[in-house]
């Protein structure tokens, strides 16, 4: 085992170590590292994806565990990687990004393209899912249910503190039919005190990339962005304070609170009127 700045991937895989342990063995963390041989440190540095663990150390947790050889492979296969600095993921792993939000401080989100995954109901991101062209029919139920239950992390007691950038070429995306989008539209009303519009104005050169800086209490920051192919977490320092730079430019050019409630409003006036259904 070596010490090892923790990531996003990290802190997942060591958690689904954790839920190994838990559901096929009767022992706590204390007992468990007993059993093993190691101090009982080490057991809570891997769980918590803090450390690296060996091939070895894998091994004997995952044998302590019930599991084969299969097993062991898959996941040392994907446990290879899991503290680099720069780690790029398949679209559809959804854990890594539900942790890294449900764990977050604080979250700072732009987008240019579509609207933020956190505010978008369930119909528009069926259909977005079914634009995209990506996955499977029978799978997009699945991952627009998904992208619903991440949202419950904004109506916690004590969530995280959020501000979400949204450039109005955005909203001028089109999907699917008048009432699809105006149920959208008042989604993102109803939260105007975290949103802040980027008026079409302020152009998008510069600002073309969509990206999310999640910071923690306890770790380094992170900074994701994603395609309909892959997702992409970087805690490289440079790449975050790119971000915080990127996020001081859009807090200049962005609107107010009380003017992007004012702006989509009239985005939700324009699909009332006469013709445009």
């Amino acid at each position: 085992m070596t010490q090892a700045t923790s990531t996003a991937y990290s802190r997942l895989l060591g958690d689904e170590l954790r839920l190994l342990r838990e559901r096929y063995s009767t022992l706590n963390g204390r007992k468990f590292a007993l059993q093993l041989g190691w101090d009982p440190s080490k057991v809570s540095n891997i769980e918590n994806g803090k450390a690296r663990a060996s091939e070895i150390d894998l091994a004997q947790y995952l044998t302590a565990c019930g599991q084969d050889i299969d097993i062991f492979d898959d996941f040392k296969r994907r446990y290879y990687n899991a503290f680099d600095l720069v780690c790029a993921l398949p679209a559809s792993n959804v854990r890594t990004l539900a942790m890294a939000e449900s764990t977050a401080t604080k979250i700072t989100s732009y987008d240019v393209a579509s609207q933020p995954c956190l505010f978008q109901t369930k119909q528009y991101a069926r259909e977005l899912l079914t634009e995209g062209g990506i996955h499977a029919p029978e799978e997009i139920e699945r991952y627009a249910d998904a992208r619903v239950e991440r949202q419950t992390v904004l109506r916690r007691p004590f969530r995280p503190e959020c501000l979400f950038y949204l450039h109005e070429f955005a909203l001028q995306q089109r999907v699917a039919n008048a009432q699809v989008m105006e149920d959208q539209y008042l989604r993102l009303m109803f939260n105007t005190n975290i949103i802040r519009i980027v008026p079409l104005h302020a152009g998008t050169a510069g600002l073309e990339s969509r990206f999310t800086l999640y910071e923690f209490e306890k770790a380094a920051p992170i900074v994701f962005t994603e395609t309909n192919l892959v997702q992409v977490f970087a805690q490289d320092p440079t790449v975050v304070r790119q971000s915080r730079d990127l996020i001081e430019r859009l807090d200049s050019v962005a609107l107010d609170f009380d003017q992007s409630k004012d702006r989509l409003a009239k985005y939700v006036t324009a699909l009332r009127s006469p013709g445009s259904r």
